[in-house]
């Protein structure tokens, strides 16, 4: 394959289940890098959770965060781009308490969530940055939405298609993801891609979940991770293997990394 640049998701791709990455994925993304291919996180975590893993693996690329609605600087942190929401925030609280689920909104000023979780205790204790409000959002004083996530526990393609004139969604098994029309990881990578002058053809994208689905099918390459599900997979031109298996390393050794003859 002719290969200049890699967008890796995390959750499900890069992580194991207790959120590190393996010594292989660690290795197989150093070879990577050493023969010059560019490699791109992109994540629907916000950049608090991303950016202690895009430092372990020494990356200069910019952050593609909450599925696009942020890309972030390599080195400062900064945001380059930010593409808000805009809900009918009244409609959106009434909806959401009529059933038993919790609420978290990534707003450009940190996370605003309903209720604590073992999730987003997790997410405290990798980013060192707790959520700015905990309790009843209506009276929350946060502005800039980037995602709203809705927690159910199961999925809820009902109460999320409720949103679809206003947002785009990502149905979950948990819940659902809303963000603003028009964004996705996809449509951040083509950002990058015209700012690298990359040719899509030359990119390869890895993902597991719902929200990787545009980049896999678009870019030159989509590779889905076994531990995807079935739309995920066929939206893929290869499937690789499971994500508590070195996966991602499986790929990138097997296709990506070039070996010189002496």
């Amino acid at each position: 394959m002719n290969v200049h640049a890699v967008f890796i998701d995390m959750d499900g791709t890069l992580l194991t289940a207790s959120n590190n990455i393996s010594k292989r994925n660690m290795e197989a993304i150093f070879k990577l890098k050493n023969q010059g291919v560019k490699i791109f996180l992109a994540t629907g975590r916000h950049y608090e959770i991303t950016a202690p893993y895009h430092k372990a693996l020494g990356l200069q690329t910019p952050m593609i965060c909450l599925n696009g609605a942020s890309m972030h600087d390599a080195w400062t942190g900064k945001a380059l781009q930010v593409k808000p929401i805009t809900l009918n925030e009244e409609r959106f609280h009434r909806l959401t308490t009529e059933v038993p689920c919790n609420v978290l909104i990534h707003s450009v000023n940190g996370l605003y969530c309903k209720e604590l979780s073992a999730e987003i205790e997790s997410w405290t204790k990798e980013g060192q940055t707790s959520p700015r409000y905990v309790g009843d959002l209506r009276h929350a004083n946060y502005t800039k939405v980037l995602k709203y996530s809705v927690r159910t526990g199961s999925p809820a393609p009902e109460l999320s298609a409720l949103f679809k004139e206003e947002a785009d969604i990502i149905d979950w098994e948990d819940g659902f993801e809303i963000v603003a029309p028009g964004v996705s990881k996809w449509s951040a990578i083509q950002t990058l891609l015209r700012l690298f002058g990359i040719n899509a053809q030359e990119v390869v994208t890895i993902g597991d979940g719902a929200n990787d689905i545009q980049m896999l099918r678009n870019a030159g390459t989509g590779v889905a991770m076994a531990n995807a599900s079935r739309l995920v997979k066929e939206a893929s031109d290869y499937v690789t293997g499971h994500h508590q298996s070195d996966g991602l390393a499986e790929f990138i050794e097997r296709y990506l990394i070039k070996s010189f003859a002496i």
